[in-house]
């Protein structure tokens, strides 16, 4: 399949388009790149969706010239993207970071978003400076891909992917390009109190999916339960799953989520 681009603000976005049919827009976590839904991407397509995944700022073939790596700045590509495609409204699926973009996205242009999906989902919360100054030595070159890479590896606690050693070696070459790990650590320093302040404001039907053994949470399942009630919507919990249930257990995961497409008005 072969990369699209579109131009926004001071830089260019990647994405793939796969499919026919109502328009599903799938935005990786922090720290990966598009190929995080090809399992999922596969799923979509075969039950009748189009499927478009993009690159967020500074990873995958997405360009590196971004002055803003906030939610604020991922939430403003999602919706460029819907209006370049001009086949909204979309269902947004977002992993971690993306899934606050995705609120805020929801927010602030209702008419553009469907619903959402919000896998893992880091959606509230303000900066943590010791956390900014670990990740800014952890990820200084040289070693910060390689590092990343590592921890990457623990986020998937259950079942890795048959091709997860050629994947996390591809996403470790793509942080070796010049501003990719540096874009990563700037976008782990920001807040997420842009989603979190709009959360009562979302209307869209929503799910919140969450991996039981998610490393990235003290408390996966109370996360989620929070969530759920604060957006007035279910969430299902993946039993062993961790940070990327429809990439480590995509055949329990991803007829969960289509399920959930499915199951929305018109």
């Amino acid at each position: 399949m072969s990369t699209k681009y579109f131009k926004q603000e001071n830089g260019t976005i990647a994405y793939e388009d796969q499919g026919k049919g109502p328009l599903v827009i799938c935005v990786p976590s922090l720290g990966d790149v598009r190929g995080e839904y090809r399992f999922l991407v596969s799923q979509l397509v075969s039950a009748g969706y189009r499927a478009v995944s993009m690159d967020v700022r500074g990873m995958g073939e997405t360009s590196v010239t971004w002055e803003d790596y906030s939610i604020v700045g991922v939430g403003k590509d999602i919706l460029a993207l819907v209006q370049e495609l001009d086949a909204g409204p979309a269902v947004i699926i977002g992993t971690s970071m993306a899934a606050g973009a995705a609120i805020w996205a929801a927010a602030e242009k209702p008419e553009l978003i469907r619903a959402m999906m919000l896998v893992g989902p880091f959606v509230r919360g303000d900066r943590n400076r010791s956390l900014e100054i670990l990740f800014s030595l952890m990820l200084a070159r040289p070693w910060g891909p390689s590092m990343w890479t590592k921890y990457y590896s623990s986020l998937y606690p259950t079942c890795k992917p048959a091709d997860f050693v050629q994947y996390t070696a591809a996403l470790r070459e793509n942080l070796k390009q010049r501003g990719r790990i540096e874009g990563l650590v700037k976008m782990l320093k920001t807040g997420k109190r842009a989603s979190e302040e709009r959360i009562p404001s979302i209307r869209q039907p929503s799910l919140i999916l969450m991996g039981s053994r998610d490393p990235d949470f003290k408390q996966p399942e109370s996360e989620a339960q929070w969530i759920s009630e604060h957006l007035k919507t279910k969430y299902a919990l993946i039993e062993n799953a961790g940070h990327y249930p429809h990439a480590e257990m995509p055949d329990v995961a991803g007829p969960i989520m289509l399920k959930f497409i499915e199951s929305l008005p018109g």
